[in-house]
Formats: C-alpha cells, sequence, structure tokens
C-alpha cells in the first residue's frame, strides 16, 4: 500500500488556494459565514436557560412568548446562514476545480511529447479529471467546513464555561476516550480510503484495457479466465470498501455512546448539586441543565465528522500533489520563437542532426541533407531505422541535441510554434479520428474553414463520392477513433484534413502500406493532388510508390547510407538496390 510523505503539506494547501485569488471576495465570505455559525451556535440554548430560569419558573407568558419568537428567528436566520455556507462553500469548490482542469489540460498538451512516451494516457487523464474533483473536497468538506466546526466547538465550548464551568468540567471527563476513538478512527479510514482509491485506479485499468482490446479476448476464447481475473480485483475494492465501512460501524456507535455518558454525568452532577442545600444559585441549574443538554448535542455533532473531514482534506491533498508535479513538470517545448511570416516557401535543412529519445542513445546521427522547395523526398529503411524520428523532429516534437534543422533558412526554434506546424501538413499510417462528425474531424472545428471548401476539397482528391454514400454524409458519426470507417477510409479523410489546411511542406507517412487496391488507388490520385506544387517528405514501405520522387534518403540504424533518384540509387546496386530486390522477391512483382 502506497503511503505518503505528509499528512498536511502547507505549501500545496496555498498552492490550492492561489486558484481562490479571482473568486477571494466570496471566500472572505464564506469565512465570515464560518465565524457567524459559530457565534450563533450556543444562542439557541443560552436563550432557553433563560427561559427556563426567567419566563417559565415566574410564569412570564408575555415574555415568554417574545423570546419564543426571538428563537424562531433565530433558528430561521442559523438556517439561512447555513444554506448560503454550503452554497459558497460548494461553488468555491467547483469554480477552482474549473479552473484548475483548464490549467493542467494546458500543461498537459505542451508538454513535450517524450513524456507521452514513458507516462501511461490513464495516468494523465486520472490528474485532469478524478483528482481534480477530489480538490474540490478540500472546499466542500475539507478545510474552510473544518475551521467553522473547530469555530463552533470553542464557541460552545466558551459557552459551557461561561454558564457553569463545574458542569463543563463533569460533562468532558469522557473526551480523552473520544480523542483517542477519533485518532484511531481517523487512521483506519485514512488506510482505508487509500485501499480504496488504489482499488478503483486497477477496476479502472482493467476494465479499459480489456474493452479495447475486447476482439483480442473473444478471439482467443479468453473470456473465462478474464472475468475471472475481474471477479478477483472486483473482490479486492469489495473488501477495501468494506473495511472503511467497519471504521465507521464502529466510531458512530462510540461517539453516541461517550455522548450519552457525558449526558448521564450531567444529570448526575446537577441532581447532585440541587440536592445539596449548600449549593448556590440552584434557581438557575434547571436551566443550565436544559440548555447543556443542548450544548452537548452542538459540541458532539461536528466532533462526529470532524475526522472523516479531515481524511477528506488529506486525500484532497495528495491529489493537489499529483495535480502539482503534473504542473511543475520542466519538460515542455519552449515557444520563444517570434518569427512568423504569412506563407513559406517550403525549404528544408537538415545541417548535421543528432538525436536521442533518452540520454545519448541516439536514434539519428549526423543526419544531414537539403530540400528545396516543391521537391518531392522519399525516406526509406528498415524499421527502427528512424525515419518518423526525422518528421517528428521537423515538426519540433522534440528537441534535438546536436546540429541545425532550418526551413526557408530559419531554424525550427525561432518559429512561433503555431507559425511552424500550421503551415506542416502530416498523413499519419495509424489515422486517428476524434468521436464526431465527418467535417468536424476534417476541419478541426475551425470556424475559418466552410462546408462549402470541405466538399470543394474532397471532390478535388476524390473522396467526395464516398462520403456521400454514408448516412448523414459529411455529419456522419464516425464514433470513437473512426472505428465505424475503414482503414483506407479513414486515410481518405486524413489527405482531405491535410488539404483544408493548405500546407506548405507536406509529410506522408506510410500512407499506403496498410490498405487495399481500391482504396490505394483513391489514395494515390490524392497524393498527386497533394504534392502538386509543395515541398513533400514522403516514408514509404512499399519501394514502388515513391519511383518519381526527386531524392529518396536510405536510412539505417539512424545514418543515412544513400541519396539520390531512384535510377540513380538502382544503378550504384547499393543498399537501395538490395532493399528493392528484397522487396521485389517478397511481392513476386517486378517494381521497376
Amino acid at each position: 500500500m502506497k503511503k505518503t510523505k505528509k499528512a498536511f503539506d502547507i505549501k500545496a494547501l496555498s498552492r490550492v488556494f492561489s486558484f481562490v485569488k479571482p473568486y477571494r471576495k466570496r471566500f472572505y465570505f464564506s469565512i465570515f459565514l464560518a465565524i457567524a455559525l459559530a457565534a450563533i451556535a450556543p444562542l439557541r440554548p443560552y436563550l432557553i436557560e433563560v427561559t427556563v430560569n426567567d419566563y417559565i419558573q415566574h410564569d412570564l407568558v408575555r415574555a415568554l412568548i417574545v423570546i419564543t419568537g426571538w428563537q424562531v428567528g433565530l433558528i430561521i436566520l442559523e438556517t439561512a446562514l447555513r444554506f448560503y455556507f454550503t452554497f459558497i462553500t460548494a461553488w468555491l469548490g467547483q469554480s477552482v476545480v474549473k479552473d484548475l482542469r483548464v490549467t493542467i489540460f494546458d500543461k498537459i498538451l505542451r508538454l513535450n511529447l517524450a513524456q507521452f512516451d514513458t507516462t501511461p494516457i490513464g495516468t494523465l487523464t486520472t490528474r485532469t479529471i478524478n483528482d481534480i474533483e477530489t480538490i474540490n473536497d478540500i472546499f466542500a468538506e475539507g478545510l474552510i467546513p473544518i475551521v467553522a466546526d473547530l469555530l463552533s466547538i470553542v464557541a460552545v465550548l466558551i459557552s459551557m464555561c461561561w454558564m457553569n464551568w463545574r458542569l463543563t468540567l463533569v460533562c468532558l471527563i469522557p473526551f480523552p476516550v473520544l480523542i483517542v476513538a477519533t485518532y484511531y478512527f481517523k487512521e483506519s479510514v485514512n488506510r482505508s480510503f487509500i485501499r480504496v482509491r488504489n482499488a478503483v485506479a486497477a477496476l479502472n485499468a482493467f476494465v479499459q484495457e480489456h474493452l479495447t482490446g475486447i476482439q483480442v479476448v473473444q478471439a482467443f476464447a479468453a473470456e473465462d479466465r478474464e472475468y475471472a481475473r475481474f471477479k478477483k480485483i472486483n473482490k479486492e475494492h469489495r473488501n477495501a470498501n468494506i473495511r472503511s465501512i467497519f471504521a465507521y460501524s464502529i466510531f458512530f456507535p462510540v461517539v453516541e455512546i461517550i455522548l450519552a455518558l457525558s449526558l448521564g454525568l450531567l444529570v448526575w452532577f446537577g441532581a447532585h448539586q440541587a440536592l445539596d442545600p449548600l449549593f448556590p444559585d440552584k434557581q438557575r441549574l434547571a436551566g443550565q441543565i436544559v440548555a447543556f443538554i443542548l450544548l452537548l448535542n452542538l459540541l458532539f455533532r461536528p466532533l462526529r465528522v470532524i475526522a472523516d473531514k479531515f481524511n477528506v482534506l488529506q486525500m484532497g491533498m495528495i491529489s493537489s500533489e499529483r495535480v502539482f508535479r503534473v504542473l511543475d513538470n520542466p519538460d515542455t517545448l519552449p515557444d520563444t520563437g517570434t518569427y512568423a511570416p504569412a506563407t513559406l516557401a517550403g525549404r528544408i535543412r537538415f545541417d548535421h542532426v543528432w538525436f536521442a529519445y533518452t540520454g545519448e542513445q541516439y536514434v539519428l546521427k549526423d543526419i544531414d541533407f537539403a530540400v528545396e522547395a516543391g521537391e518531392t523526398v522519399a525516406i526509406v529503411g528498415h524499421t527502427g531505422s528512424g525515419k518518423t524520428s526525422i518528421i517528428s523532429l521537423l515538426n519540433r516534437l522534440y528537441t534535438i541535441q546536436k546540429g541545425r534543422i532550418l526551413v526557408d533558412d530559419v531554424a525550427i526554434e525561432d518559429y512561433r510554434l503555431e507559425a511552424l506546424r500550421s503551415r506542416i501538413g502530416i498523413v499519419l499510417q495509424d489515422v486517428f479520428l476524434f468521436s464526431g462528425s465527418i467535417l468536424d474531424n476534417v476541419t478541426l472545428r475551425n470556424p475559418d474553414i466552410s462546408r462549402e471548401q470541405v466538399v470543394a476539397a474532397a471532390q478535388l482528391i476524390g473522396v467526395h463520392d464516398f462520403i456521400m454514400q454514408l448516412p448523414g454524409n459529411y455529419d456522419y458519426n464516425v464514433m470513437e477513433r473512426g472505428n465505424t470507417l475503414s482503414l483506407g477510409q479513414r486515410q481518405l479523410l486524413s489527405f482531405l484534413r491535410a488539404l483544408l489546411y493548405d500546407p506548405a511542406i507536406l509529410i506522408l507517412d506510410e500512407a499506403t502500406s496498410s490498405v487495399d487496391t481500391e482504396s490505394e488507388a483513391l489514395i494515390q490520385r490524392a497524393i498527386d493532388t497533394l504534392i502538386a506544387g509543395r515541398t513533400s517528405i514522403v516514408i514509404a514501405h512499399r519501394l514502388f510508390t515513391i519511383r518519381k520522387a526527386d531524392k529518396i534518403i536510405v536510412l539505417d540504424k539512424g545514418v543515412i547510407r544513400e541519396m539520390g533518384s531512384h535510377e540513380a540509387l538502382m544503378e550504384k546496386g547499393g543498399f537501395y538496390a538490395r532493399l528493392h530486390r528484397l522487396q521485389f522477391e517478397k511481392e513476386n512483382v517486378s517494381l521497376r
């Protein structure tokens, strides 16, 4: 079981409350309400004491009616203040959660892509949703309510001592037992909370993974085995919750027993004083006993829940530490460039570039080549040779360790990120489509791209007909990850998306490697349309698709082995020619 370093981190708490600054007026008002509620809490028992001693015993009916009216008014006032207090603390929590969630999502969007290679997506999702929602409890059920409860306890104790300090001391005799019980309850529930959160995380991970891979589970008839594993994890979740319930089941009866003991001691000592002929001021004893019964209930009401609230606060602090670890992550791409030209010619230069994902384990070594504006360059090589790394660097998705990358003779670090990336279009082999309509996916909800522009572009690259055959055509919902479309159809939509953004530089990453022959013909037409007049970098698995490239770069283990046209490299009879021959033998088709 994972343990935390601190039960209460003032620094983390202060950072959470820094998000309250835009709402500080309401925050201060909530503190004022907490003080007001604490001050009002002992007033009704005091008025009841006055009622019993001064009015009922002296049969002052008119005064009794007046003070009863005061008590009713006090109840209405306290109810109204408690409503506003509860509403404002919850409102503060939700407002902070809203701002904090936006802040962390903005941070995640700007993290270096290497972070996503090492951090599970589910972890970042949990930080953005579950952990931030737990921070809401710091306001709704944590610090501010705890302060209100503590103020109420202090106000009640002061009132009890002021009324009758002897009765107060007698009533507090069982309190050491309550303090010990509260401490053990707090520790037990805290351990249970951590177990429950870990069990929930395990359940979420298991269900998400197996729903995503349901096809594999069913294909290998593994339903029964996975069902048995799920039952085991679910049982652990149940047991963790039962431990928490067990702690509550013990603590609340203990509190009731201690309250009963305090009331019993109150009655015993009050009766003893009433029967003592030497006891002074007996005439006020009856009202004090009645008032003390109410005050004890007011005292025990916050004590019943304060330990639980401390646990809620601690879990909120743990969540805040996790969230702030993401916010404090320094691994972001610095967007310090200022160069933002309206257009790009599309010249590219890799000037002796070295790159490693981790340490000095270089996946690209001394990469040096140039692409003129309008040229089409193909990059080929075995899997793992560094082809995709090159295009990732051009888009500044990663930071190089040595060398320079220039676009139109300007280092890519000098460009504003948005200005650079908006002029580079990418079509990946694994096309990602979001839940939503085709129109939303190809425009990425850019309001500057009209429906008419989408239709015209679709007709230009030959995908309009297939879209019109879908129910709802351009408003067809592609569902999660575009699973309702074939691989070829998804690929065609990615071409349409790239064309709509009219990039100066086009990158095609193995765009035809996994599609059928019919789709490939459509895709080849789309490629020809897209690369016309644009600087293009094509990563291809099927070598016959790049024969028309102006230049072919052959990579092997991060090093450029050869460079030249198809004809020149074939005549050379080197690395490219061997790749070509191996693929020819494999497919048993002449690619010349």
